[in-house]
């Protein structure tokens, strides 16, 4: 069947700064209640810095460098917390409103891909058999770089469509179990139906075993596809669909695949796959 692959988801403070032109330095309003900032850098040009200290904190005003900006690693070179959380807000920007990629234009898609390799490049290489457990749970895909070509089919993440009958693709999910190796692609569907026929409302389960084949390489193996209806008729059984043997199923079909998982998280993944396709998932 042409859908049996779907490898193939401390808080700054208000500052009130002041310069003059004869100090690099720059005043820092400091609030008279916990929290304190962790750290100041003094000015080392002030041999008198410990009692000037004193005495502007009494006041509330102490001199300060100005912090120099975020590197890409933090201590002990780990991805830096801070940018991390400013590239990952960058990467949901660049792909919201795209409608998980169908309405995504070739500038969309080369934004996209900039911003998903910028957070790739912070967090460093993954590593699977370390941080498995971070694969666990069911997670929503919220961009496809394959939807903007609107062929689902194939290795593609959904059904064909456009073929027999009309098939508006809803939610895609992922639900991943590290200790059976399941992996189960979920796919919201609604079928068009023939005036005047409500549309049937559906959900197809594509089921899967997965392993790891590297460090950041995942490779999954399918075993059958399962649809079960919805809405007014949800009330009909678990419809499972035959597999089609090897010699039948068309190259694009192979009912196995492989993908990269690029960058992982507590809350987002990114992978990339045949193709080269992008794929953004966060936690549902």
């Amino acid at each position: 069947m042409a859908m049996a692959s779907l490898s193939c988801l401390p808080h700054s403070l208000p500052v009130v700064s002041h310069s003059s032109p004869s100090s690099s330095s720059t005043k820092y309003l400091i609030p008279s209640n916990p929290p304190y900032p962790k750290r100041l850098r003094f000015d080392s040009r002030n041999s008198n810095h410990s009692k000037s200290f004193a005495l502007r904190a009494a006041l509330e005003v102490v001199s300060v460098i100005d912090p120099a900006p975020p590197s890409s690693s933090g201590s002990k070179g780990k991805p830096n917390p801070e940018l991390i959380a400013s590239l990952k807000l960058k990467l949901l920007s660049a792909v919201s409103g795209l409608n998980r990629g169908l309405a995504a234009s070739e500038d969309d898609l080369r934004k996209a891909d900039a911003a998903a390799k910028e957070i790739e490049a912070a967090g460093g290489p993954v590593d699977l058999p370390t941080d498995l457990d971070k694969l666990q749970g069911r997670w929503k895909l919220i961009y496809s770089s394959a939807f903007s070509s609107r062929t689902l089919g194939g290795s593609r993440p959904g059904p064909p469509t456009g073929r027999l009958l009309p098939i508006t693709l809803g939610q895609v999910f992922q639900r991943i179990d590290i200790f059976s190796k399941d992996f189960d692609n979920i796919v919201e569907l609604v079928l068009g139906a023939p005036w005047p026929l409500p549309p049937v409302e559906a959900t197809a389960t594509l089921a899967h075993k997965f392993e790891l084949i590297g460090d950041a390489r995942v490779k999954i193996v399918f075993e059958k596809t399962t649809v079960k209806t919805t809405g007014n008729l949800s009330q009909l059984p678990l419809l499972e669909l035959p597999k089609l043997p090897d010699g039948l199923r068309p190259p694009s079909n192979p009912g196995s695949g492989e993908f990269d998982v690029t960058y992982l998280d507590a809350d987002i993944r990114i992978t990339r796959g045949d193709r080269d396709e992008l794929r953004v998932f966060v936690v549902s």
